[in-house]
């Protein structure tokens, strides 16, 4: 991550000084921060994939509407935002869109925003002690959350249990996913991280890169072209995949809401691409999984995927039930990225097999040395021996 640049007064004031950026839809505020701004969003539980994206983008403060963390479960986007040094300020309540407008100078101090010497809003201050505190509380409640997280799950697999069960209702695709290993690369905090340590399975193995959303676009810029590309299409969805990205895939396959009109593809094919519609309710993400499994991949590898409890609940999507059953139809193939460095040693290389050679080398020469034969040979070549290091210690000073 990248570390915030911290703006001051030019008048030596105490604070943070900086520009707003306020917008409630946060994937449209990440768009236009810029290094130094202070974003002011609408997010309660802060996930941590914004989090992250918020620090990389330079961010001087954070300023939150919303309580960064309800307690409903243990999200960890104010963590990382603590950890990362940000002044963060929840709380504001949904007047602050009024009362702090995009693009102004303001200055943040104690949980209170300024103009000049006009306070504008004040909230309470997320620091270390508060976010231990309060996440500690959110795990002691994650109980009922699981309870309405099975629930969930019960009425998602009565819906999409052809898909699901049975592999119905999937296109079929063009490239072959059949007894090869696939690597399927959703867009989370750790993505870039997993597939650099994983470059000598990428380059030796050639699995099937599959990128899911904005994945894809990171997989590319890696060196890992995705010749399949899931995504969830929308009329205005500026931090998707480019053309060029959908384009040179062989396969791409949009999800949409089952019965969803013909018309939910059109921007998609005015960008000259032809998807391979799938209806279902689960994530892109999921779909993903679910194509390698019914495609008989022969290994499944989860890029950019949380693996832990805390990490399944902090997505907070509607979609998390479908991750969870979607994890225990695949879970005999799939390995997540981060184990793959330690399970795949990578393939011979030529020290190897010299190291092979020479440990071959002095074993059959001792084998040789303990027979009569061997001994007349060791006999004759020790005089030899002897005069060569003679020769040695008399060259040396």
């Amino acid at each position: 991550m990248k570390l915030p640049l911290r703006t001051r007064s030019e008048t030596g004031a105490p604070g943070v000084v900086g520009v707003v950026r306020a917008d409630r839809r946060t994937p449209a505020l990440l768009a236009r921060l810029r290094p130094g701004d202070i974003a002011l969003l609408d997010h309660s539980d802060l996930d941590r994939a914004t989090a992250v994206a918020l620090v990389d983008a330079g961010a001087a403060a954070v300023l939150n509407a919303s309580p960064m963390i309800s307690g409903r479960f243990p999200n960890l986007g104010p963590q990382v935002l603590v950890e990362a040094g940000l002044p963060v300020v929840d709380g504001l309540g949904a007047d602050v869109f009024s009362a702090v407008r995009d693009g102004q100078t303001v200055r943040l101090l104690d949980g209170m925003v300024h103009d000049r010497d006009l306070l504008l809003a004040t909230g309470r201050v997320v620091d270390a002690e508060t976010v231990a505190e309060e996440l500690a509380g959110a795990r002691a409640g994650m109980t009922s959350q699981l309870e309405s997280f099975v629930a969930n799950s019960g009425a998602l697999l009565r819906r999409e249990q052809d898909l699901l069960l049975h592999g119905l209702g999937l296109p079929t695709l063009r490239t072959r996913l059949a007894g090869r290993p696939v690597v399927v690369a959703a867009a989370g905090p750790d993505l870039r991280d997993e597939l650099r340590a994983m470059r000598s399975f990428l380059r030796e193995q050639r699995p099937v890169v599959v990128g899911v959303g904005t994945a894809a676009e990171v997989a590319r810029e890696l060196g890992h072209a995705p010749e399949v590309v899931v995504l969830a299409p929308g009329p205005a969805d500026p931090d998707g995949p480019s053309a060029k990205v959908l384009k040179s895939a062989r396969d791409v396959v949009a999800c949409v809401d089952r019965g969803a009109t013909h018309h939910a593809l059109d921007h998609l094919e005015r960008r000259g691409v032809r998807p391979l519609r799938l209806e279902t309710g689960t994530s892109p993400e999921d779909a993903a999984l679910v194509l390698a499994d019914v495609a008989g991949a022969s290994l499944i590898v989860g890029a950019g995927m949380g693996a832990g409890l805390e990490e399944l609940l902090d997505r907070r999507r509607p979609g998390l039930a479908s991750t969870y059953l979607t994890r225990l139809r695949v879970g005999h193939r799939l390995v997540p990225a981060a184990a793959v460095p330690q399970l795949y040693a990578g393939s011979v290389r030529p020290r190897h097999l010299v190291a092979v050679l020479l440990a071959g080398l002095v074993a059959l020469g001792s084998a040789i040395a303990v027979t009569p034969a061997g001994q007349e040979w060791v006999d004759a070549a020790l005089p030899a021996l002897h005069s060569v290091s003679d020769q040695l210690r008399g060259l040396l000073p």
